[in-house]
């Protein structure tokens, strides 16, 4: 997969990108409907800086978006023939979905849940990164709790300066966050 064309997005910034997210270091990058905050999901200190810098409580859980459902194994259990084409019928796009935890689903992501949130995103550049990263990434919206979410890479670099690194492009057209539904239930939990 191709990173959409930037001029900042070149060789070097990638490399750099890779070494950032390895290190544990948090990244804001567009999505369907504003910029997300991001690291790797496997790295517990990462994910615990990402918390306190957003103001967000480590029992709420976080979403995770990945390029393709294969990079979610693991962090979900086994589905169904009838929930993966559930998933399958909404993905990649703007739904994301609590299904039951595999077992890399540690408790920093999952906060005091026995599921989490999941999505195969249809944002170009971020299933690029995701991609590009050979990870799923944690994904909540770039803003401190109660604040609006970010919506450019200029109000991303202003508010966060050198502690996330920003990732330049645009946001997706979808006025709203992405629906949040419950696999076992259907139930929509954010519409």
């Amino acid at each position: 997969m191709r990173i959409p064309a930037h001029p900042a997005l070149n060789a070097a910034f990638l490399q750099r990108l890779r070494c950032h997210f390895r290190r544990g270091g948090l990244i804001a990058y567009p999505t369907e409907s504003c910029f997300g905050l991001g690291c790797d999901p496997r790295n517990a200190r990462a994910v615990r800086c990402l918390l306190r810098l957003k103001g967000r409580p480590q029992n709420k859980g976080l979403i995770l978006i990945a390029d393709k459902a294969q990079r979610l194994k693991g962090y979900i259990a086994p589905l169904d023939a009838a929930q993966q084409q559930r998933v399958g019928e909404t993905w990649p796009g703007p739904h994301t979905w609590l299904a039951p935890v595999g077992k890399k689903a540690a408790r920093w992501l999952r906060g005091q849940h026995n599921s989490i949130a999941v999505r195969v995103t249809a944002h170009p550049l971020a299933a690029a990164l995701s991609h590009c990263l050979g990870s799923a990434l944690v994904s909540t919206s770039a803003n401190r709790a109660g604040l609006k979410p970010l919506k450019t890479y200029t109000a991303c670099r202003k508010a966060f300066g050198d502690r996330v690194l920003a990732v330049p492009g645009k946001i997706g057209n979808r006025k709203k966050p992405s629906i949040i539904r419950d696999l076992a239930s259907g139930r929509i939990i954010r519409g």
